[in-house]
């Protein structure tokens, strides 16, 4: 556990810093196109029409770049974080005398009833692996974006005709998030336990955009370059990375005395906005989680239910969040988990996906009309549905190994095909 705790202060002490530019600001460039443009969603194009799809691109392609930076921010501030009092629950013997109980190591992501016992501390720290491929189930590498063109005088898209253009944007992603979270809990009293879990994560990117004019018209007025060198079709490239402390989480769980072989708790838990939001480090925000905690032991199996909401901060939903599982000791030094967890967003969405764009195209007299999309990104909640499974192991010396693998069941927000845990935990 020393060798551990060395590597953490290692790591926060000679991490490197992040750019002067943002992660935030590198989704951005992946959306601008040409020389010297500066904007927030920079698609100018040469000649009197250059500016006619500014409106578009700063409005509902606004929305769209919001959507994928605040499923990228969500991620890095609410991936799981190891249970609040796990490994070993400490009782006495008839002597008095502490004694370890002879029980599971319990869940890993997942809470149980049971605290630590008052007086006793868990130690540990984790790497936890996020290769994100998808987000609401559409793969990073197929992301398309439609922006249309402004309507001037006479009013209705398509009118005059060469409003009909529209330029499309092809987009890769890749994302990954490596978070090395250490935690220590304390037992306040027999049925209280405050945890401290202080996160140090490295979040890198890397995506290509691919412009092209989609044009009604030829030749089209629309166009990237120069009047002496037109392009409808360009590139652009985008990539930065980003180290340093998440968000900090404070927790804090009170058992309440039962009999038999039911117990019951609750568990609230703080997430500080201690990482950099515009580093895709943390949320930015203060959020709060509530748990009620229910958890039995039937021989060697151990099954709980976490039933809680979480409430977030102004860019993020809050959720519902409901939690099931067991964990079973296989052998005196082994601990299967197995934990299905959700999260049920709440409210009015944040940010929705810009409804399609209707053109209105003049032939001969009569109007007849075209739709284009403006994202391929589907428009529904971000509901989350994990499965959990994973494996504890204790050494001779007390020492807990832990691994861990997540796999998405339901594709909600920003979610990896299968993310990986590892760590140690001791208990005393």
């Amino acid at each position: 556990m020393r060798r551990s705790t060395i590597t953490l202060l290692a790591a926060i002490c000679f991490a490197s810093p992040a750019s002067a530019q943002g992660l935030r600001d590198k989704i951005t460039d992946l959306f601008k196109f040409g020389n010297g443009c500066n904007t927030p969603i920079c698609l100018s194009v040469d000649g009197q029409h250059g500016d006619h799809y500014n409106p578009a691109a700063g409005g509902a392609g606004t929305n769209l770049i919001a959507i994928l930076t605040s499923a990228i921010a969500a991620s890095a501030a609410n991936f799981p974080i190891s249970a609040a009092s796990s490994g070993s629950i400490w009782g006495k013997s008839a002597e008095g005398l502490p004694i370890r109980t002879r029980t599971s190591s319990g869940p890993i992501f997942a809470e149980r009833a049971q605290t630590i016992g008052k007086g006793h501390l868990l130690i540990g720290a984790n790497v936890s692996s996020f290769d994100f491929q998808s987000i609401r189930g559409l793969p990073l590498t197929d992301l398309e974006f439609n922006f249309v063109h402004q309507d001037v005088p006479p009013a209705g898209l398509g009118d005059p005709v060469f409003e009909d253009d529209y330029i499309a944007v092809q987009t890769r992603l890749s994302i990954h998030t490596t978070a090395l979270t250490g935690f220590v809990t304390y037992g306040l009293g027999k049925q209280v336990d405050l945890s401290i879990a202080v996160p140090f994560v490295r979040t890198s990117l890397s995506g290509t955009s691919v412009a092209q004019v989609i044009s009604f018209v030829n030749p089209t007025p629309h166009f990237f370059g120069t009047a002496a060198n037109p392009l409808l079709r360009v590139s652009t490239s985008s990539s930065g990375a980003a180290t340093g402390i998440g968000d900090v989480a404070a927790r804090l769980k009170v058992g309440f005395p039962t009999t038999g072989r039911i117990g019951v708790a609750f568990l609230a838990d703080a997430r500080l906005p201690t990482g950099s939001e515009d580093d895709f480090l943390g949320s930015g925000s203060l959020a709060f989680r509530g748990l009620a905690i229910a958890s039995g032991r039937y021989g060697n199996t151990s099954p709980h239910v976490n039933l809680g909401y979480a409430h977030r901060g102004s860019t993020q939903n809050d959720a519902v969040l409901a939690t099931i599982g067991f964990d079973h000791l296989v052998a005196p030094w082994v601990t299967f988990a197995a934990d299905a967890i959700t999260e049920w967003s709440v409210g009015t969405e944040k940010f929705t996906v810009p409804g399609p764009v209707t053109f209105t195209l003049p032939v001969g007299g009569p109007t007849s009309i075209r739709i284009v999309d403006r994202t391929n990104l589907p428009d529904r909640r971000d509901h989350v549905l994990l499965g959990s499974f994973g494996a504890k192991f204790t050494t001779r010396s007390g020492m807990t190994v832990v691994t861990n693998l997540l796999l998405p069941v339901r594709f909600g927000g920003l979610q990896p095909n299968i993310a990986w845990t590892t760590g140690l935990e001791y208990s005393f």
